[in-house]
């Protein structure tokens, strides 16, 4: 199975490459993967048909016509492929954001296999998530600082990472501009990632994408969960042809009553 990951950052894509490679194996053996960063999210446009602005490399900018040329492309293709899109929450609302981008998918004829999975808040979360990994490639790292941090908390995640781990905090990277952030979130992520458990992960955003995990590893090469929704099935879809079976739906954070329903349902499909 081949897959087409866009990510809206180079750190997001540091990490993304190491625990792809912990879920499905090395690049290139069972499975083989392409990885896009772009440089930053951006919005969906209004109009899904406006080419857009190649100067512009905002991920959400561009879905439209990505999602859309890769179902032209699949859909010649012999090879078994989808799409990963993985964003982060940020401010927005999960679940009408998680709406949002379905729509851009469904707008699509041909429409590519997709999996959609979302950070909340950001793609620090994941990193967060394995405090035994930030540790290990921190050790220094503030306990005070970590142990304040609830997962996948609205309170700005980076801000967080960077006061555990980074000398001087959050206020010393604002104090040197984004260019200086992003350098070291991508410091974070290619020290972190190796180190992390994917079967441990904690938090909405960890377990999502462990659950995302699952749904890469169950592909056999002619099908792959898409996540639609009938009542309480999900749908699988064949390759190349109109055949739909239906399989069991396991919701991806079964006995997580903790967190809002809807926060639950944001990744459950």
């Amino acid at each position: 199975m081949h897959f087409e990951v866009l990510v809206e950052d180079q750190s997001g894509s540091i990490a993304l490459e190491c625990l792809l490679e912990k879920i499905l194996g090395a690049n290139g053996t069972a499975h083989t993967w392409t990885i896009h960063p772009y440089k930053g999210l951006g919005h969906i446009p209004k109009n899904l048909h406006r080419a857009p602005d190649p100067k512009e490399r905002l991920l959400l900018h561009h879905l439209p016509r990505v999602l859309l040329g890769y179902g032209h492309r699949f859909d010649r293709s012999e090879l078994p492929s989808a799409v990963i899109v993985v964003v982060d929450l940020d401010q927005r609302d999960c679940v009408a954001f998680k709406r949002e981008l379905r729509a851009v998918l469904e707008a699509c004829t041909p429409r590519p296999r997709t999996l959609f999975r979302i950070a909340i808040e950001e793609s620090e979360a994941w990193l967060l998530g394995d405090r035994a990994a930030v540790k290990r490639a921190y050790p220094a790292a503030k306990d005070s600082v970590l142990n304040r941090y609830v997962q996948d908390s609205i309170c700005g995640t980076w801000e967080v990472l960077a006061d555990a781990v980074h000398p001087g905090g959050a206020a010393e990277l604002q104090a040197r501009g984004f260019l200086a952030t992003g350098i070291e979130k991508c410091a974070w992520a290619e020290a972190i990632a190796p180190y992390m458990n994917v079967a441990e992960l904690s938090g909405l955003s960890g377990r999502g994408e462990e659950a995302g995990g699952d749904r890469l590893r169950q592909c056999d090469g002619s099908n792959l969960i898409l996540g639609e929704r009938e009542g309480k099935r999900l749908v699988r879809a064949g390759s190349r042809s109109s055949r739909r079976k239906r399989i069991p739906w396991i919701p991806a954070f079964a006995g997580m009553t903790k967190y809002p329903q809807e926060r639950r349902e944001c990744l459950q499909e």
